[in-house]
């Protein structure tokens, strides 16, 4: 038996996000079925993140258990000949038998696009989120630098009975504009349930100028969700990569 670790990209505009759920197709049945068929044993894969519906993917992570006899790194290969086009793996590899994705530190990595323009992009409606009004990147910028450090981010997450700890790192931070595409880029230890959408709902409400920059602390200090502004839609969320710093994956 061992335990292999998959790196998983994909497009999450037709699933119902990452977990299994009773009415819709997801990220995690497609991969539980296709190893299955694969490997000719019943597979169950752990994933790091459960990405919610229509949102991306460059780096996900899974593991799974199998006493299959084909190498793990050859894995990644002979299952992307069966996954749907939409989903491939980008590495398989084989770790400690005792690693969980969801139980060690991770260094996680998202991005976040928004389309400020006139009239939308057709060809972006997928992946990044229509912005008509102008924005004021300086002044997001300014926002954003308060959110760097570590917080209790209760005002920024969507409330969760399982979660008792709301406090979390962000070491990074940076707002990018090339064109029309604005790119938030958030780096951090982890992250609450919607709290890169809240964020980013938020800054935009300081680039319209209905928030200011200086009232981040004490939307921060409010512990109060009604305090932030709006959780931003999914398509434009991309889970970029997860790091394992202490274990090397």
């Amino acid at each position: 038996m061992k335990r292999v670790m998959l790196r998983v990209a994909y497009d999450g505009t037709n699933y119902h996000g990452w977990q299994i759920q009773p009415n819709g197709i997801t990220i995690e049945s497609e991969l539980n079925r296709h190893l299955t068929d694969l490997l000719k044993e019943e597979i169950h894969v752990i994933g790091a993140s459960r990405t919610d519906s229509g949102v991306h993917a460059l780096g996900n992570v899974a593991v799974f258990d199998t006493s299959a006899r084909m190498p793990a790194e050859k894995i990644s290969y002979a299952l992307n000949t069966r996954l749907p086009a939409d989903i491939r793996i980008q590495e398989s590899k084989e770790v400690a038998p005792d690693f969980h994705p969801r139980r060690c530190r991770t260094v996680k990595t998202y991005e976040y696009k928004i389309c400020n323009r006139r009239f939308p992009d057709p060809c972006v409606r997928l992946y990044s989120l229509f912005y008509y009004w102008d924005l004021d990147l300086d002044a997001m910028r300014k926002a954003a630098a308060f959110l760097v450090g570590t917080h209790d981010f209760t005002s920024f997450s969507t409330a969760r009975a399982d979660v008792t700890d709301r406090v979390r790192t962000i070491y990074e931070l940076n707002l990018s504009k090339e064109g029309d595409m604005i790119t938030l880029r958030i780096r951090g230890n982890g992250f609450l349930y919607n709290m890169v959408r809240i964020i980013t709902g938020t800054l935009l409400r300081v680039g319209g100028g209905f928030i200011l920059p200086e009232e981040i602390p004490e939307i921060l200090q409010a512990k109060d969700r009604e305090r932030a502004g709006e959780t931003a839609r999914p398509e434009g969320l991309t889970l970029i990569k997860i790091e394992y710093p202490e274990l090397g994956y």
